[in-house]
């Protein structure tokens, strides 16, 4: 079986019919499925599992499809595939500018689907897009996280992050001693070079931002967490 053939697909309608339906021909084919019923639901499940392609809805109560596709290709460079049942062209247009990778309308063809998500997943993972940064003796790797100290450089889930030489230092130092709690004070004496007096505002800032750019719910962050009264840290995680 390819790799393609066994990976996870997560499936977002709030039609549970749609969703069984789904998930079921999927299931056949060797894939593995998770389940969600609104956008709200699929970030949470993305925070949870590895999954490598999405198939969303657009319209469905909490948080809409195309918003939690938004939201989600802030991190994630997996494919997206809405399946909605607005055919028209500016709809198509609209979710593929959003950041779907394909857009399929309901009433489907179920082997077409297949061949979408064969297809779409055979891009990603067998072409290299899921492993398009290559980790070297000078790289941290912390869940989708890489920090690549040789060129200064954060990805998530192969994508490039941004950020600015502060809260590069201020990522460096945490991801280089992940699992230690380091108050705000030491944080900024490390990173600034220069002694800390109230400077709990200036790096809750710059911490806020960080998690902006890192995380999908920076309200429940995975990655960068604070330590209530003592300080921040990053979590240590396997994948």
């Amino acid at each position: 079986m390819n790799t393609y053939e066994s990976a996870s697909v997560l499936v977002v309608d709030d039609d549970h019919d749609i969703v069984n339906a789904i998930g079921k021909l999927l299931e056949k084919e060797g894939f593995e499925i998770y389940k969600a019923y609104n956008g709200l639901e699929a970030i949470e499940c993305l925070m949870q599992k590895e999954i490598q392609l999405i198939l969303i809805d657009v319209m469905m109560p909490k948080l809409d499809g195309l918003s939690a596709m938004m939201k989600i290709r802030t991190m994630k460079n997996i494919p997206i595939i809405v399946l909605s049942a607005k055919s028209e062209d500016s709809d198509k247009i609209l979710g593929l500018s959003m950041g779907a990778d394909d857009y399929i309308t309901k009433p489907y063809n179920p082997m077409e689907l297949v061949a979408r998500v064969r297809s779409n997943l055979r891009r990603y993972l067998s072409l290299g897009a899921a492993d398009s940064v290559k980790l070297n003796d000078n790289s941290i790797k912390i869940g989708g996280l890489v920090l690549d100290r040789d060129s200064k450089q954060l990805y998530s889930d192969g994508r490039a992050i941004k950020l600015t030489a502060t809260e590069y230092k201020i990522t460096q130092l945490l991801m280089e001693n992940a699992g230690r709690v380091f108050s705000a004070e030491e944080i900024y004496s490390r990173v600034w070079n220069e002694d800390s007096y109230s400077v709990e505002n200036t790096v809750m800032v710059h911490i806020r931002h960080i998690r902006e750019k890192i995380e999908i719910n920076p309200g429940d962050p995975r990655y960068l967490k604070v330590v209530w009264g003592i300080g921040y840290k990053f979590e240590k995680l396997e994948k």
